[in-house]
């Protein structure tokens, strides 16, 4: 990971302030999840997004109403940056009615038509074509949007993800690719899973999409990429490829104890590198904001937390007739 460039100058306040509190409410929703995992409160598999909330929130600051997202397992932080209510995500990790997907899906499998949110997909790098499609969709009908098509490092080397660039660059779909490249895909470091060299924005070289490596630590380096591959494709270019360099401070899972990387690793990156302590500098050093500021949105993003959670607890269980809804759809 190169240094991060700790750079404070032409700052919108009120836009910083707000890439604070959404930052923030991903990285104690996160806690929290954790939290309820190890209560037993949550079951099956549970993938946090703690360190890298930097990437979802600065892409979403450049998109407008009907623009789509769709992702990888490692799904909570977007959910949250896309404008789901809390509540109704937390509730889903509990698997409880009142969760996005009626407490069916889980941690993995979210969806929302309303908020334009394709999932939440368990099988890695499948979200990649399903994004594309939504791409040709958009285009078909003539609209004015684009598909965001999050992916990991790991799912770069997956044969579909090759067949979507091929088929978004013949038909110059609307869509950006968004490498997540948190350095390790499950326990195996990108340096040792990927030939050629780690630079992953170049894999769509071949079939003439552009990519450009991107500091995913730090929020407005994030939106600036974000809103050149945007205006490429509402420009109708074609595709994008944004590589993310970030980092996750937790294992692949609840269920990984990360004995693969080092802790002064970890605690180099939470130190120098947190995308949210960077922000709170930028704020206070700045003086957008005092320490007794960000104090008392930290208070109100708990308590937002704890509702939810709250929330997750006490929805009732899906009706077990719940086990017949959604598996087909007349069309």
């Amino acid at each position: 990971m190169k240094p991060a460039a700790r750079r404070a100058s032409n700052v919108n306040p009120e836009q910083t302030l707000e890439d604070y509190r959404n930052m923030l409410l991903i990285r104690r929703f996160e806690e929290k999840a954790g939290q309820l995992y190890g209560m037993g409160l949550i079951g099956g598999f549970c993938h946090l997004y703690i360190g890298q909330e930097a990437v979802v929130v600065g892409m979403q600051s450049c998109l407008k109403e009907g623009d789509a997202n769709i992702t990888s397992y490692r799904d909570h932080g977007h959910m949250l940056a896309c404008g789901m209510d809390p509540k109704g995500v937390m509730a889903e990790l509990t698997g409880r009615e009142g969760g996005y997907s009626k407490g069916k899906g889980g941690s993995m499998h979210m969806f929302s038509r309303e908020n334009n949110f394709f999932g939440g997909h368990g099988i890695v790098g499948a979200q990649v074509p399903l994004g594309t499609g939504v791409a040709f969709a958009q285009k078909y009908r003539g609209e004015d949007t684009v598909s965001l098509a999050y992916l990991g490092d790991g799912a770069v080397n997956q044969g579909q993800v090759y067949e979507a660039f091929n088929m978004a660059a013949l038909w110059k779909l609307p869509v950006i690719y968004v490498i997540e490249n948190n350095k390790y895909g499950m326990g195996t470091s990108v340096e040792r899973s990927s030939a050629g060299g780690a630079e992953l924005f170049n894999r769509g070289k071949a079939y003439g999409i552009p990519g450009v490596a991107v500091d995913g630590m730090e929020v407005e380096e994030v939106r600036a990429a974000g809103e050149k591959a945007v205006a490429h494709c509402r420009a109708g270019k074609g595709p994008y490829i944004l590589e993310m360099n970030t980092y996750r401070y937790r294992g692949h899972s609840m269920s990984d104890p990360a004995k693969y990387r080092s802790k002064e690793e970890v605690n180099t990156v939470k130190q120098k590198h947190d995308p949210i302590d960077h922000v709170k500098q930028i704020l206070i050093t700045g003086g957008h904001a005092s320490e007794e500021d960000l104090k008392v949105i930290d208070k109100e993003i708990k308590a937002i937390v704890s509702e939810a959670a709250d929330f997750a607890q006490t929805s009732p269980e899906p009706d077990p007739s719940e086990l017949w809804t959604d598996v087909l759809i007349d069309a």
